[in-house]
């Protein structure tokens, strides 16, 4: 094996960890920079109830989306039921619903002025809201509800991965010492399953900190929620400063609870070539539940949303909205995904071959480093980028005024290159996570062989590396791609005036309290979503292809 790799990238692998750290590095100095005053307030006035709703809102994910994804996977990985097969596939399906339009979903159908409130004081003869007691989705528990149904897929399939390659001799010498079926999996799947499961909650987790368009518009004022309206509302970019750093210390924290989860749960099967438990057929009630069980969640996180969102663009006649707007509109979310894909793919090919051929410490230490942008939620993010973006436009700006003689003004913050910068950083970990998974499924024979018949570095990932990671460059752009196309909170404050993605532009009905103009887009970003999250589910099928397609920190 090679222990050298070109010193180019080496220095590219520098200066894109360089890039990562940079937002990082710019919100501390903003934070330091504020008004000594402007702390205290934020202690007293706003931080208690911030943290106590997110830390309220991130146990309530963790408990209710494990649930439904350990449960889930569970039972379709050992169990053998009607709808079995079909529900496997199902399952995942909602990860191509953002969270955000998911909650205005719910609100339009749960509300009071909903179809479901309405029927009931229609049947009943109910004339106001307060004549009974409707669960309020407007609240901490309805947003719990309402990820949950989004974020249990991150559970289910890497539980689902871990589940199929553990090895039927250890379930089976449990069923003959009368283990029941909970005992089985109390005792022995699921102190086995708990790395994926540490991995699994940790993404679920990390998605609902990101998250703004959900809590915002349920009315919980998360951390998140907290830094945008510091930021814009208040006009304090110190204080939304300040908070965003709270916010990257329980961003680090659950990181780390993720990685002891995962270190303090190790083990090894008894051989090389195990074989695969077999799912055990269910009968009468124990059947039915367990159709039930697996078919709720995806009815709930997928076939709901999507149905509403058809039954609203036909209703209203919005197809009639594929105007120049539309398009313009569907041409930018297309172009900054495209490119920052591109950008993410490129830089992430560099960064897991460098790693491969050079394995030291300076490497090993910048790939970390890479691996922490999607750890940054999108508000954290773009207020990280916002004073290196301003900087760099005036330099570019002096630049060209000494050069041309004409002042370029705002070519990063103006032209969208600032987006493009921001999901790089956010998505290139999925790249690397995704790539780096294939290239350590490639036999280091091969390589051997290669550099035997005098192959050089270049030649070695031009000509064997590339090859084989083809199909897992798919998967990553797919990936990469989709959530490009439904990031919000990042394309929110940081796109250019007067310019509109498919995100933002359901943001902005929802914002004005008509989110069913807003269904045609909604159900592109659907619609976009659901390839990459069919290729997750057939990963899931191949034991050891997912957890590195979309690796935690």
């Amino acid at each position: 094996m090679f222990r050298s790799a070109p010193a180019w990238s080496i220095l590219v692998l520098i200066g894109t960890a360089g890039l990562v750290l940079t937002p990082i590095v710019s919100l501390t100095v903003t934070a330091l920079s504020g008004d000594a005053s402007v702390w205290p307030r934020l202690a007293s006035h706003v931080m208690p109830a911030a943290l106590a709703e997110t830390a309220a809102l991130l146990i309530g994910v963790a408990l209710l989306a494990g649930t439904m994804g350990l449960g889930t996977a569970w039972l379709v990985t050992v169990h053998r039921f009607p709808g079995r097969d079909a529900l496997a596939w199902l399952l995942p399906l909602p990860l191509a619903v953002p969270t955000y339009i998911t909650a205005y979903i719910y609100v339009e159908i749960l509300d009071a002025a909903g179809p479901v409130q309405s029927a009931l004081r229609g049947a009943i003869g109910w004339q106001s809201r307060g004549e009974y007691w409707f669960p309020e989705i407007r609240s901490l528990g309805g947003c719990i509800a309402v990820m949950s149904f989004v974020l249990y897929p991150y559970v289910y399939l890497t539980a689902r991965t871990m589940f199929m390659t553990q090895s039927a001799s250890m379930l089976e010498v449990a069923r003959t010492l009368g283990a029941s079926r909970f005992q089985l999996f109390r005792t022995v799947a699921l102190p086995l399953a708990r790395p994926a499961l540490a991995v699994g909650l940790a993404l679920a987790l990390l998605e609902a900190l990101n998250d703004i368009g959900a809590a915002e518009h349920l009315g919980v004022r998360t951390l998140t929620v907290s830094i945008y309206t510091t930021w814009l509302n208040q006009g304090s970019l110190p204080g939304a400063a300040q908070i965003a750093c709270t916010m990257l210390v329980l961003v680090v924290g659950l990181i780390l609870l993720e990685r002891a989860g995962r270190r303090s749960r190790r083990y090894a099967g008894a051989t090389r070539r195990h074989r695969p438990p077999a799912p055990v057929p269910l009968t009468g009630f124990a059947s039915l539940a367990s159709f039930v069980a697996c078919a709720l969640p995806v009815a709930l996180g997928f076939v709901l949303p999507v149905g509403f969102l058809l039954s609203e663009t036909l209703r209203r006649g919005l197809l009639t909205q594929f105007d120049a707007d539309f398009m313009r509109h569907l041409a930018t979310t297309v172009g900054v995904a495209v490119t920052a894909t591109v950008a993410a793919l490129l830089l992430g090919i560099v960064a897991v071959t460098a790693a491969r051929l050079a394995r030291r410490g300076l490497t090993e230490a910048m790939t970390f480093v890479l691996s922490l942008g999607y750890a940054l939620p999108g508000t954290v993010l773009a207020l990280g980028l916002l004073s290196p973006l301003i900087a760099t436009d005036e330099i570019l700006s002096a630049l060209t005024q000494g050069i041309a003689g004409q002042r370029v003004s705002l070519f990063l913050m103006g032209s969208g290159v600032g987006i493009v910068i921001a999901y790089l950083i956010r998505f290139l970990p999925i790249a690397t996570g995704s790539l780096g998974a294939g290239l350590a499924r490639v036999s280091p024979n091969l390589e051997d062989a290669a550099r035997m018949l005098g192959a050089s570095p270049r030649e070695l990932v031009l000509r064997v590396q590339l090859p084989l990671l083809r199909p897992t460059l798919a998967t990553a752009a797919l990936l990469v791609f989709v959530d490009c196309a439904k990031e919000l909170p990042a394309t929110l404050l940081l796109r250019p005036l007067n310019t509109e993605t498919l995100a933002t532009l359901v943001y902005g009905h929802a914002a004005r309290g008509s989110f069913e103009d807003g269904a045609l887009a909604a159900l592109a970003i659907v619609v976009v979503g659901l390839w990459p999250a069919a290729r997750l589910t057939r990963s899931a099928e191949l034991p050891g292809a997912l957890p590195g397609a979309r690796s935690a920190p």
